[in-house]
């Protein structure tokens, strides 16, 4: 019985040590690093398995290292030509250096999500709309860029930012609209004009070599003419060249002429 009562206590002990050792276990993933600190300094990462962190002296804290999605929410913001529009994006980023993603920043997450927003409404504010909406990927690379620079310090590694959606401002899509109209327009009557030129120039070609050709003009009327016949609900009109009508004129003055000469004698 005095044995049992000195083992007791030292039973209580162990049983106390073993809960200390297991709850001491602390376990890392593969996509996860530990920040360990020893009386609150910084000590080293814990990488991928099982660890032992000691209550009371030791702390640790499980950063997660793959790729992370930021919904930049929709931000107003005024372009350099001074249209209001409304504009979102999204962001991806890696933590590369986990020490520095605890230490040098409170919230990493939200400290990038704030600064994403800022950095958008300063890069539209520098550039005009039409900018903003045909060089979309430009403008998201150098907003890439930006924001990879203002992270190094935090261990983040942006790898890439996309701009969603830009929202217009109902007048502004009107007048958007009215340019496309009259740039479809202006284009049109290029088109047309061009198409008369080369109609007129072909068809003075057509004419200087029916011109050069002696009866070309007459076997064209004869062709036109058998094309007409094809279809008998069709009216055809005969025309007459001005040469003809001269000759027959010609032809009518003479024979009034020598009715007159008759005439006289």
């Amino acid at each position: 019985m005095e044995n049992l009562g000195v083992l007791t206590p030292v039973l209580g002990v162990l049983v106390v040590l073993f809960f200390i050792m297991i709850s001491s276990i602390k376990q890392i993933s593969e996509y996860e690093r530990g920040i360990l600190f020893n009386f609150g300094k910084f000590r080293k990462i814990l990488g991928p398995g099982w660890h032992v962190v000691w209550p009371i002296f030791q702390s640790y804290s499980k950063i997660d290292i793959r790729t992370k999605v930021v919904d930049v929410p929709e931000q107003e913001a005024i372009t350099k030509d001074n249209v209001s529009i409304k504009i979102n994006a999204v962001l991806y980023y890696k933590i590369f250096n986990a020490s520095n993603a605890v230490i040098a920043v409170e919230n990493y997450n939200y400290a990038v999500s704030q600064l994403a927003q800022t950095t958008m409404r300063n890069i539209v504010g520098s550039v005009k709309l039409d900018e903003l909406l045909s060089e979309r990927d430009e403008i998201s690379k150098n907003m890439c860029e930006i924001l990879d620079v203002a992270t190094d310090p935090w261990g983040i590694k942006v790898e890439n930012v996309e701009l969603k959606d830009i929202s217009l401002p109902e007048e502004m899509k009107r007048v958007i609209a009215k340019v496309a109209e009259a740039e479809r327009e202006k284009q049109a009557v290029i088109t047309k004009a061009t198409g008369e030129v080369e109609a007129s120039n072909n068809l003075a070609k057509a004419a200087a070599t029916m011109a050069a050709a002696p009866g070309a003009l007459h076997l064209r009327t004869l062709a036109t003419l058998n094309d007409l016949s094809s279809d008998q609900s069709n009216t055809v009109i005969f025309a007459v060249p001005i040469e003809g009508l001269e000759a027959l004129k010609g032809i009518s003055d003479l024979a009034k002429a020598k009715s007159k000469d008759n005439e006289n004698k």
